[in-house]
């Protein structure tokens, strides 16, 4: 095993090459790049055939392999907690003397705008009602107070520890690889202590690429869904027509704001966007407490994580389920999609979690940020149901019936005062959110394709945030939603083998490092 002092099997750039000004990791950047390219033209000169095939392949997807979505998330919860309580917890990452890079406020900021921004202000409103409507586990909908505390339940489920337990073990790989081995900060760079120096060779870089792909398609899946809402937000506030036209339109203005971000670089562009979007989120929050049912949601807050805790473990089964709807279209597709965003927030998050121990990076993550997701969706999906049910308000879940889960934030903004400013706010706080995402992703991407390098070339950034609007314009004009569920399943299934690798890989690298010298 290489030391903190001493890097033993491998210089970062070892295998750059210059191509038109750029440096760039041979094989990753070619063969990533080329086969990007010829997915968007491919699927663009054949839009309609295109749409058939992500139908089928979505449908084949969910129901043959949801058993490797929900068995790797329930692996890697037990794994995180194993981590907590083993003294291999106290291991800091940078080694005994290091500190932390960034301030507990900015770690946390970047982590959350990273982490769940688009998915929270989409979903915010929409899952709840959606669940409430169709309730999971076999509850009646009829039953109003069993339909309400199952659909909190399965809300929390789908953004509560099991999701951040995949992130945490992959940003823990990462940032022990890169801070206390000192190799380059990638993704095979986790493998090392379980592989050595095989992950510099053809298995690294088959690793390296299904990252990057992951990467790319999990964030062209936020994306289009980004790009959805905000569409919606403006055909609710000024009457722009909300058509495939306006979200081509809205992905290209987002995707150039986000390339002068990450051209700016971590510290001026994303750094200060996700601070200013965190603010924004919580004012929004705290408004929504404020004007709507205070009392109840706190109360219910409460009692949802109560509900969340009593129903994990039937949540997180896959045999013999009669709610084959809940479990295929929501669950399946969530897990897909969380372990598609895998490699792109867990190396951000290792990138910002320097001189954290192991037990702050994982403890802070399963708790916080569950937290705060619960109490968001207790404030704005539960002050929706609540009007609906006791003040018989039926806009949003009209919308959410209907399919229109993107309308479902606004509707429920119109209802409270102040509709029109806050439903602004909203807007400026998904671009935010679209924004952060997409450059923190290509600031990622170019990590992976120069080799390990940090200070990439502002060309390489450019590139990869071009790119990424690209793939999302090109699966949302070709599918729809469909098309980015697809693009999410097909991506994260192969990931998914390699986290639990990378559990087993992190682990012995962790009791090496703890034992005393």
């Amino acid at each position: 095993m290489a030391s903190a002092n001493n890097r033993t099997d491998y210089e970062i750039g070892r295998d750059n090459v210059e191509f038109l000004g750029l440096e760039v990791h041979k094989p990753v950047f070619f063969v990533s790049s080329l086969t990007i390219i010829a997915f968007v033209v491919g699927v663009l000169a054949f839009r309609d055939a295109a749409a058939g095939v992500f139908d089928s392949l979505y449908a084949w997807l969910v129901s043959t392999f949801d058993w490797v979505f929900m068995g790797t998330l329930n692996i890697l919860l037990l794994f995180c907690l194993l981590l907590l309580v083993t003294p291999v917890g106290r291991v800091r990452l940078g080694g005994p003397d290091a500190r932390p890079d960034y301030s507990i406020w900015s770690w946390f900021a970047m982590l959350f705008a990273a982490g769940i921004g688009i998915g929270l202000m989409f979903y915010g409103v929409a899952e709840p009602v959606q669940h409430f409507l169709s309730p999971p586990l076999g509850v009646d909908p009829a039953d109003t107070a069993a339909a309400r505390n199952v659909a909190m339940a399965a809300t929390i489920f789908h953004w509560g520890i099991q999701p951040w337990a995949l992130y945490a073990v992959v940003a823990l790989a990462l940032a022990f690889s890169a801070y206390n081995l000192r190799l380059p900060l990638t993704i095979r760079a986790a493998f090392h202590p379980l592989l050595g120096k095989a992950v510099w060779g053809r298995f690294g870089h088959v690793i390296d690429i299904m990252a990057v792909f992951a990467t790319l398609f999990g964030l062209a899946t936020s994306l289009g869904l980004g790009s959805q809402q905000l569409a919606a937000g403006l055909a609710h506030l000024f009457g722009v027509p909300d058509t495939d036209a306006t979200r081509v339109l809205v992905i290209a203005v987002v995707t150039f704001i986000a390339t002068v971000s990450v051209v700016s670089g971590m510290d001026r562009g994303i750094k200060r966007l996700s601070q200013a979007n965190l603010v924004l989120a919580l004012m929004l929050l705290a408004f929504v407490l404020a004007v709507g049912p205070t009392l109840d949601v706190f109360a219910g807050f409460v009692g949802s994580i109560g509900h969340y805790l009593a129903q994990i473990g039937p949540l997180s089964n896959w045999v013999g389920r009669d709610d084959l709807d809940f479990l295929h279209g929501w669950t399946t597709f969530f897990w897909a999609w969380w372990i598609s965003w895998a490699p792109f927030v867990g190396l951000f998050i290792a990138r910002v979690s320097r001189g954290r121990t192991v037990r702050q990076l994982v403890g802070c993550m399963l708790v916080v940020p569950v937290l705060l997701s619960a109490l968001w969706f207790n404030a704005f999906g539960a002050t929706a149901l609540s009007m609906h049910i006791d003040g018989g308000q039926t806009a949003v879940v009209d919308a959410v019936a209907v399919g229109r889960l993107e309308l479902g934030l606004f509707g429920l903004l119109e209802a409270l005062p102040l509709g029109a400013i806050t439903s602004g706010i909203a807007i400026v706080l998904v671009a935010v959110f679209f924004i952060t995402s997409s450059d923190s992703g290509s600031l990622v991407i170019d990590t992976i394709t120069a080799g390990g390098k940090m200070d990439t070339p502002v060309g390489l950034r450019v590139f990869w945030c071009t790119f990424e609007g690209l793939v999302a314009i090109t699966l949302l004009v070709s599918g729809g939603l469909v098309a980015l569920q697809t693009a999410a399943l097909i991506t994260g299934f192969p990931f998914a083998l390699l986290v639990l690798l990378m559990c087993i890989s992190v682990w012995k690298g962790l009791r090496a490092a703890a034992r005393p010298d």
